[in-house]
């Protein structure tokens, strides 16, 4: 499999090598040995997740606190999505960016995004299959949300998704910029420092 950083610091695209023949397709979507030597620790796996939406939803923008906040490594088993990360890392260098990866059933790709980062995706097609693979488990006084329609950010979605439909609990969810005066997000610094501490 190939890997390449993304714009983001710390956000990585896998793109595995597929072997097709006359009866179908075999590929290696996840290696923990490959991502560990990109990353620079292990993924330590507590949960593995499975979202299916229609056209035009949109999930997210979701991040949870650290420790232990959730890595994910995400890829889709049916359809397309525009998958975001979004950097709310206060400090870094690109606070406030994103940077997007189509994940489908052509290239079969995959995104791993740190604990401590914004994650959201917008579904493509009719039908959208999404599995998550995930460093700790859920907990929900720990997860948080940012607006996916926020100005500030201003994820840009593509037109064959349509009109974004949202749950109410990403509708109702605070700006980065409120996001931040709530003392929500996690600073460049301490999730440097713990990243570097997940290498034992």
């Amino acid at each position: 499999m190939q890997i390449r950083e993304l714009s983001i610091p710390d956000v990585f695209e896998i793109t595995p090598v597929q072997r097709s023949d006359d009866r179908g397709v075999f590929l290696e979507w996840y290696r923990f040995d490959v991502l560990e030597q990109t990353i620079g620790h292990p993924l330590e796996l507590r949960q593995a997740n499975t979202s299916v939406s229609k056209r035009g939803v949109v999930r997210g923008i979701h991040f949870a606190d650290v420790p232990r906040g959730q890595a994910k490594y995400v890829t889709v088993t049916h359809g397309a999505v525009l998958d975001y990360a979004v950097d709310i890392r206060v400090g870094s260098p690109t606070f406030g960016t994103w940077d997007s990866v189509l994940l489908d059933t052509v290239d079969r790709k995959a995104i791993y995004l740190p604990e401590g980062m914004g994650h959201a995706f917008v579904a493509l097609t009719d039908e959208a299959t999404v599995s998550y693979l995930v460093s700790d488990t859920y907990n929900p006084t720990a997860e948080h949300g940012i607006d996916p329609l926020d100005a500030q950010v201003a994820l840009v979605f593509p037109p064959e998704a349509g009109e974004p439909l949202l749950s109410p609990k990403d509708t109702e969810a605070p700006t980065l910029a409120e996001a931040a005066d709530q003392g929500l997000l996690p600073s460049w610094d301490a999730m440097k420092t713990y990243y570097a501490s997940l290498g034992g």
